[in-house]
C-alpha cells in the first residue's frame, strides 16, 4: 500500500487531540483530522489570496488571513 503524504504532520495533530483530552489517538484519527484541517486551511488560504488581490497586493498580510478565517 503506498504511503499517503500530508501537508500537515500527524504527530502535532495527535498532540493537539491529546491536549484536548484524548487519552490515545489512533493513526486513522490523526489521518482524518489532518485531511479535514487541510481542507479548511486551503479554503482560508484561497480567500486570503483573493482579499490580497482585491486590494492590489501580491503579498498576503496577517489581516488577510484573519479576515478570510472570519468569512
Amino acid at each position: 500500500m503506498p504511503r499517503k503524504t500530508s501537508i500537515i504532520p500527524k504527530a502535532p495533530l495527535a498532540r493537539i487531540l491529546t491536549n484536548a483530552g484524548a487519552k490515545r489517538v489512533s493513526a486513522e484519527a490523526a489521518d482524518v483530522f489532518s485531511e479535514i484541517l487541510t481542507d479548511i486551511v486551503e479554503d482560508i488560504a484561497k480567500k486570503a489570496v483573493q482579499i490580497a488581490k482585491h486590494t492590489g497586493r501580491k503579498t498576503i498580510h496577517e489581516g488577510d488571513i484573519k479576515l478570510a478565517a472570519k468569512q
